[in-house]
């Protein structure tokens, strides 16, 4: 029988606080899935009036994107300036969003990866469930690890979790004023190697439908095909388009394309799943 104790250690139990003003069990149940609500990261477009005013201003996506760019450019230094480039001086390392992202390409278990994770848990207040290792008991050396990672200066400075903010509050932007990648839900897939991969716990409910949850960020792709690649069983998902980050074609620069990556908010996702 499980003890209060052991109830307390299981991070499959946890809930923190969050930003967005939805309990953190809601935003992972399957029942938000059905029937989303916006999320709203406190403060972010409050601070940055200037930001979504030029978005307003924006004849499409591209124009946006562009402007999302040099808007970040700008604001946190992620560029040289023009006197550090005439001088040749050596400039401090800078985290960006951008470097998350492409540390999150290579491996969704670097630190960048435990960083971005971090960034979930506390605006959306969903616990991770893997990181290098299964996070199970607390404490642990996969949870210390990961608690490490999450909090290194190297990528966890520079208003990095701001940055974060607005990387997805303009994908919201762009979700709500384009229609893209969809206005309401949109069908992604996700390749693992078997029913018990480590971030995957499932119910089986039916013959190819399965109740999953997944690590608290979690990669999908857009195209059927591309999810072949990485496992011998596919899952099908409906995903709300308020739990995007990221999706092909959002940013200036292409990040995540050659898998046509897209990047969730995980939880619950009741799933279709099929042998590739």
């Amino acid at each position: 029988m499980m003890t209060e104790a052991d109830k307390y250690n299981n991070p499959q139990n946890w809930n923190s606080t969050n930003l967005v003003g939805i309990p953190a069990g809601l935003i992972a149940s399957t029942e938000f899935n059905d029937h989303p609500q916006c999320l709203r990261i406190a403060g972010a477009r409050e601070t940055h009036r200037g930001l979504f005013r030029l978005l307003q201003e924006s004849k499409d996506m591209l124009d946006a994107a562009e402007k999302f760019r040099r808007y970040m450019d700008i604001v946190f230094h992620l560029k040289p300036s023009t006197y550090e480039i005439e001088h040749a001086e050596i400039r401090r390392f800078r985290p960006s969003y951008l470097k998350l992202m492409e540390g999150w390409g290579f491996d969704s278990n670097s630190q960048q990866g435990a960083v971005l994770k971090g960034w979930v848990e506390s605006r959306f207040g969903l616990s991770p469930t893997f990181h290098q290792s299964p996070l199970q008991h607390y404490p642990s050396d996969g949870w210390m690890r990961y608690l490490e990672e999450k909090f290194s200066s190297r990528f966890h400075s520079n208003s990095i979790h701001m940055q974060l903010d607005l990387l997805y509050e303009y994908c919201q932007f762009i979700v709500q004023r384009f229609g893209l990648p969809s206005k309401d839900w949109v069908t992604l897939w996700r390749g693992v190697n078997s029913y018990d991969e480590p971030t995957v716990t499932e119910s089986r409910l039916g013959k190819g439908l399965c109740l999953v949850k997944l690590n608290n960020l979690v990669s999908f792709t857009t195209s059927r095909e591309r999810a072949d690649e990485f496992g011998d069983w596919i899952l099908e998902v409906k995903v709300p388009v308020v739990k995007l980050l990221y999706f092909p074609g959002l940013l200036a620069k292409p990040l995540l394309s050659g898998e046509e990556e897209v990047l969730a908010l995980g939880g619950c996702y009741l799933v279709n799943a099929s042998y590739a």
